[in-house]
């Protein structure tokens, strides 16, 4: 068990649900304790960790089950900011100054576990949520593993496959993850460069950012991904997204953005414009949603145009 005390409000929820994909990720469980569980695969071995604030004391208590058990404690204050500094980042535009005071500084959280991201980008690329968690679901049911030690009661906790069980899985069985072969061969092209890719946690966020663009099919919008979630990195801005340039703009000016007004309109926050991001999203500020949702599909074209 290991009890950290942040010396700080330290919005525990806020930032671990930033790391779920979708209300079913069997790799992650919240209790009605409030308890948030999550099956991480670490350098040493599958993990089962639990963290539960307690705000009153100002502490944040955790446990950990299985190999990883002493890497995933270790790992705790950087999942939840401490690496983070954010005093050089000034809101200036009223709405952020809004935010920033109603709730409080915003940090960028690190896990340090590159592939634990980008598989479930991947997999986002360029299609529904709805159709992104149910191919990340099936993906770790079929070919991940439960995750070690104590779970919630109720429902088993699992752990992401290994980057050697990634290269095995046959292009027919992507499909039937409604995985397109254009994304699969991405994913694993990814697991055949994993530990080279592991080891950008470590090297400034520039040259991480450059090194994970080189692989065919990761882009600008998913090494951003990345890097907001295993890197820690405060100016990754998610350009390619399907709502981020407009909610920052229609939030900022009233007038919904582009992939290009949005990074000229950030430029004077560098190095924090991802954090500008981050405030908008806590702030839970974005145009009004008055279309028809984007119906999951049904077969998968030879060709898609995509985000990467």
């Amino acid at each position: 068990m290991r009890v950290w005390r942040p010396g700080r409000p330290c919005p525990v929820a806020r930032m671990l649900l930033h790391r779920r994909r979708g209300a079913g990720d069997p790799t992650y469980h919240l209790d009605d304790t409030g308890r948030h569980w999550r099956g991480v695969r670490t350098p040493e071995g599958p993990a089962t960790l639990v963290v539960r604030a307690r705000a009153a004391d100002g502490e944040v208590h955790a446990e950990a089950w299985g190999p990883g058990a002493g890497w995933v404690l270790e790992s705790v204050p950087g999942l939840l900011g401490a690496d983070d500094d954010p005093s050089g980042f000034e809101p200036r535009h009223p709405v952020l100054v809004e935010a920033w005071r109603r709730y409080g500084e915003v940090r960028i959280g690190r896990s340090g576990l590159v592939m634990e991201s980008l598989v479930p980008a991947i997999l986002e690329q360029k299609v529904t949520g709805q159709e992104a968690f149910a191919g990340f679901r099936m993906l770790v049911h079929r070919y991940g593993e439960p995750a070690p030690g104590a779970g919630p009661r109720g429902r088993r906790l699992w752990v992401q496959p290994t980057p050697d069980r990634l290269r095995t899985i046959p292009s027919w069985e992507w499909l039937r993850m409604h995985v397109d072969p254009a994304r699969s061969r991405t994913l694993v092209q990814a697991a055949r460069v994993a530990d080279s890719l592991e080891r950008t946690a470590g090297l400034p966020h520039d040259e991480a950012d450059r090194r994970m663009r080189s692989l065919p099919g990761i882009g600008v919008w998913t090494s951003a991904e990345v890097r907001q979630r295993a890197h820690g990195d405060p100016d990754a801005v998610s350009f390619g997204d399907y709502h981020v340039a407009k909610d920052i703009g229609w939030a900022l000016t009233g007038t919904p953005f582009d992939d290009e007004q949005l990074e000229e309109f950030l430029e004077p926050w560098r190095p924090h414009r991802g954090r500008v991001q981050a405030l908008v999203g806590v702030a839970g500020l974005h145009r009004p949603r008055r279309g028809a949702r984007m119906a999951p599909r049904t077969h998968l074209p030879a060709t898609v145009t995509r985000r990467v």
